[in-house]
């Protein structure tokens, strides 16, 4: 009997464990119907977020500039290095922005710090926050136009490679930086040579992947959107980079596999 009621309590212990986790989570979904699993307790400072994002954006618009949204590998993760990926991102910012001329374009550089999240913030929490600022109050993306989606080209670019012993390059840079930070250790210096020298892009991004299919279908909402005074049509799709040049249609009209939208099935709130 003792056994049993131990039992019992145990199952009702891990019930009222999964009923407060499943509480403290809920489905949010954005105009474009994507939808993802948030933190309840963090809904208000994405909002907040977004709102600061929109700001700058705004600020950058009315100098007249052309807007783009940068989408790069950020998490720490099968080799990949956040740090790292900080430092990749601010230049490949600088390089983008410095080869259109930085007067007359502006990239949103997603690995910003100042739009981070609270510690506790999960990728679906953040693709959340990115994709409303993506898709805009409407669904059309109407404050982008293009999306640079970050290449092996570019992380190449930041490790100097030349065609010459890349991956020695890496273990190099990995010992070099492994001397003056110790949360390196945790990663395997294989696992970051091969990362960096053999799959360092957006292919290989839970979040990248979400973001190729936002806009993706932001496109499909524009090029549905062919006639009346607002109207898109396909002459007005977001321009798709990847690893510095255009994608062709095909490619870009295409979904891929997604990250972390659609992966929620807990009641909407």
């Amino acid at each position: 009997m003792k056994l049993c009621n131990m039992i019992a309590v145990a199952a009702l212990t891990a019930y009222a464990t999964a009923t407060t986790a499943r509480a403290e989570t809920s489905t949010e979904c954005t105009p474009n119907a994507l939808c993802y699993c948030v933190q309840n307790d963090l809904k208000s400072v994405i909002a907040t977020r977004v709102d600061e994002i929109r700001a700058r954006i705004s600020a950058q618009r009315q100098q007249g500039k052309a807007i783009g949204y940068l989408s790069i590998p950020i998490s720490t993760i099968q080799g990949s290095y956040l740090p790292v990926n900080v430092k990749i991102a601010a230049q490949t910012k600088e390089r983008v922005e410095e080869r259109f001329g930085p007067r007359s374009l502006w990239l949103l550089n997603t690995a910003a710090k100042e739009f981070s999240l609270p510690g506790t913030a999960k990728g679906e929490d953040y693709m959340l926050m990115w994709t409303r600022v993506l898709e805009g109050t409407d669904g059309f993306g109407r404050d982008f136009d293009f999306i640079y989606f970050a290449g092996p080209s570019d992380f190449a670019y930041f490790f100097s490679f030349d065609g010459r012993a890349d991956l020695e390059k890496l273990e190099r840079f990995y010992e070099e930086l492994a001397k003056t930070d110790s949360k390196l250790a945790e990663i395997k210096k294989a696992d970051f040579r091969n990362y960096y020298g053999l799959r360092a892009s957006v292919a290989f991004s839970f979040g990248s992947h979400d973001e190729w299919n936002i806009v993706r279908t932001i496109n499909a909402k524009r090029t549905a959107k062919r006639e009346g005074e607002d109207a898109f049509g396909i002459a007005k799709q977001i321009a798709v980079m990847f690893n510095g040049t255009s994608v062709a249609p095909g490619l870009f009209d295409a979904f891929t596999a997604t990250g972390n939208e659609g992966q929620c099935l807990l009641p909407k709130k």
